[in-house]
């Protein structure tokens, strides 16, 4: 198929070629300006950590299932309330620890887990009211929760926009975010009749718009990949036909050279059969 149509159309090769290079041309040009002139900008945010530690609690003993409970209060900041982690310390074995929001807090037990696998907040992590672990062996028990899913409102992220004021706005519209009610309540339920309270730290993190730039990369060196990436793809389709073409020219050439020494065989038949007549 390929030498029948470069039979029709000598200048084919020609025209591949020239077709190949402006589309490189063209595709390159198109992720240059992408970098030069982009509409993203990345903002991000600085975030403010408070602690709250040491605190008494109140005391509950129930003598028909002989447990004790302990509970703390806390009323954290809502504006822009991202984490609020959890950490209960010098526990019994089994002691019941739970961690409790009116508005609902995201959490789960691989949540804040550094070498956790297949596991994606996004999809496994529930809203609750209450959140609970129990510790085993009295060991410390940690529950990290979140108070959206969103990760917009947390760290950094990107916006898209004309300039670089309307981007600030959308950033800190993503950001703005009020919880409520911010009050914790954290209990612990302990067996028996217990003397010596648990110790906690409640950690809550609040996050405020900090600053935003443009998207900006190294420009030349994006062209150059891009360079080379649509050079590849053309590569991948122009080669095969090109070995095709290459081929096709050379049993072409072959074809011929046996047909030029076929005729001279056969003139030189003749002239000897003409000399011998």
């Amino acid at each position: 198929m390929m030498k029948k149509a470069l039979a029709q159309n000598p200048n084919l090769l020609r025209t591949l070629l020239g077709l190949s290079f402006t589309l490189i041309f063209l595709l390159s040009y198109a992720v240059y300006g992408a970098t030069i002139a982009p509409s993203y900008y990345i903002y991000d945010t600085e975030a403010t950590m408070t602690e709250m530690q040491n605190s008494e609690p109140q005391k509950w003993y129930d003598e028909d299932s002989n447990t004790t409970t302990w509970s703390w209060e806390f009323a954290l900041d809502g504006q822009n309330l991202t984490w609020v982690n959890l950490t209960a310390m010098e526990l019994s074995d089994g002691a019941i620890v739970k961690l409790s929001n009116g508005a609902g807090l995201f959490s789960h037990q691989l949540l804040g887990v550094g070498d956790a696998r297949d596991f994606s907040c996004q999809e496994q992590c529930q809203q609750n009211v209450t959140h609970q672990r129990i510790s085993e062996d009295g060991d410390d028990v940690s529950i990290i929760s979140l108070t959206e899913l969103d990760p917009a409102r947390r760290n950094n992220g990107s916006v898209y926009g004309q300039d670089i004021d309307a981007a600030e706005q959308k950033a800190r519209a993503e950001i703005e975010y009020l919880h409520s009610p911010s009050l914790i309540r954290i209990e612990i339920m302990e067996q028996g009749n217990r003397s010596t309270s648990p110790n906690i730290l409640l950690t809550g993190v609040n996050e405020e718009f900090n600053s935003i730039t443009v998207f900006s990369v190294d420009a030349a060196t994006e062209f150059l990949w891009a360079l080379a990436s649509v050079v590849g793809c053309f590569a991948v389709i122009l080669i095969p036909s090109f070995t095709v073409f290459f081929a096709a020219r050379a049993k072409e050439k072959r074809d011929n050279l046996k047909l030029i020494n076929q005729q001279q065989q056969d003139e030189k038949l003749v002239t000897t059969n003409d000399g011998s007549s």
